[in-house]
């Protein structure tokens, strides 16, 4: 089965960090993923952009009419997401639970419903 790890997080988190743990940090979660690939069951782990550089897309007239946004009325934003494939719920709960950070802040689990038709 297949499960989508969702980490949160903001510009003043990221920058409550000192700029010599960074490196230590980094490599925490490195380690992480190296590890997750190993056995299989990390399929992909992206760090995504400061939500000042996210767009809004449209169709307006059949072509892409893009504006700023989304504006967030939330503190923490999607910070970066992993997909997993493990047996089974419980293995997705404890890799979940060994993220670098999981003893300090959240990590969402969701389950994967279906993958889009592989001949696409």
């Amino acid at each position: 089965m297949k499960y989508m790890l969702l980490i949160y997080g903001n510009q003043e988190k990221w920058s409550s960090i000192p700029a010599e743990a960074w490196p230590a940090e980094i490599a925490k979660q490195d380690a992480f993923n190296r590890k997750y690939q190993g056995t299989g069951e990390l399929l992909g782990a992206y760090g995504l952009a400061d939500a000042a550089a996210a767009r809004l897309v449209r169709r307006k007239d059949g072509a892409p009419a893009v504006t700023d946004g989304p504006y967030l009325e939330t503190k923490e934003y999607l910070a970066s997401f992993y997909l997993l494939d493990c047996e089974n719920e419980q293995r997705a709960y404890e890799i979940a639970a060994d993220m670098p950070w999981a003893d300090v802040e959240p990590v969402e689990v969701w389950p994967v419903l279906h993958d889009a038709a592989a001949d696409l």
